[in-house]
């Protein structure tokens, strides 16, 4: 059992980042469980998963992209953003580490007063500049261009993860 303490401000940023890849890591394998249907391939989908697992991979972008802990629960707010405009969109062992590092992109540029450029965040993500750039529209396309969320949605999603 993990102890976290009441708002997210004051959270052990290892501690949320594990948390928030367990909660990616839970969905990819629920999704992955999923036939694959008629969901055509996205941007986001790689050829084979990556070997780096995904909780390695967010405590590496958490690590090197400098996140914040709003950056990590907003991040969670974009999935549940992109699945609802986009109900054939799926979190998977495919599309998750691509996922990941662009909306910490997305969510750096919208929270923190400074930020990287999309070159370091390319090299810290494993891809390259040009296709972070692509996945980056792609996200805000996906989204709507609906990028903010208040205190209290922040707040809300880390008392849930939290509780999981």
């Amino acid at each position: 059992v993990v102890v976290m303490p009441d708002s997210y401000f004051n959270a052990d940023m290892e501690k949320l980042t594990q948390l928030v890849a367990n909660m990616f890591t839970r969905v990819v394998a629920h999704n992955d469980r999923l036939p694959l249907g008629s969901q055509k391939p996205t941007r986001f989908h790689s050829r084979a998963p990556p070997n780096i697992s995904v909780s390695e991979y967010m405590q590496r972008v958490a690590k090197y992209a400098s996140l914040e802990p709003a950056c990590l629960l907003i991040m969670l707010i974009y999935v549940d953003r992109i699945c609802e405009r986009n109900p054939t969109f799926t979190i998977s062992s495919l599309t998750v580490h691509r996922f990941i590092i662009t909306a910490a992109v997305i969510a750096c540029k919208t929270l923190c007063d400074a930020y990287c450029t999309n070159a370091h965040y390319a090299k810290v993500g494993g891809v390259s500049m040009h296709e972070l750039n692509s996945l980056e529209v792609e996200i805000l396309r996906m989204m709507g261009w609906h990028l903010i969320a208040t205190q209290e949605q922040l707040e809300q999603y880390y008392f849930t993860l939290v509780r999981q």
